[in-house]
């Protein structure tokens, strides 16, 4: 298992088009084949970069995306998927964090529901560099 996957919160950081970087924070979950993940909505910032530049780093953090002091930065190359790997994303981060989960799955519904995104419908999936 990765270490960083063990963490709660995770800082994604991730390239804009201009080179700039944005990190937020995520929940992360080992999948067990050298890759982590997390889910999110397909018509985030986020997975709109990653399909740009596949390039990003992730580091210990809080809720708030405040970086762990002393933590190791990690960096991957992740990809959006959908289907099977979206579903098994999503049973392993709901296994991790539980109801916690289930409550931003709810409001991501009812996002979709008012025409506010398309609520969580996407698996980040991340290989780890060695």
């Amino acid at each position: 298992m990765s270490a960083i996957a063990t963490e709660k919160y995770v800082s994604f950081t991730s390239y804009r088009k201009d080179g700039s970087t944005k990190s937020l924070p995520v929940w992360i979950a080992d999948l067990g084949d050298g890759t982590v993940g997390f889910t999110t909505a397909s018509s985030s910032y986020k997975v709109k970069r990653i399909r740009r530049n596949p390039q990003v780093t992730l580091q210990p953090c809080d809720a708030k995306g405040n970086i762990t002091e002393g933590s190791t930065i990690v960096a991957g190359t992740a990809e959006a998927h959908d289907g099977a790997d979206f579903e098994r994303v999503k049973s392993l981060v709901k296994s991790k964090y539980g109801l916690q989960y289930t409550g931003i799955e709810f409001v991501g519904k009812i996002a979709r529901l008012i025409g506010k995104g398309s609520g969580t419908d996407t698996a980040v999936i991340i290989r780890l560099d060695d």
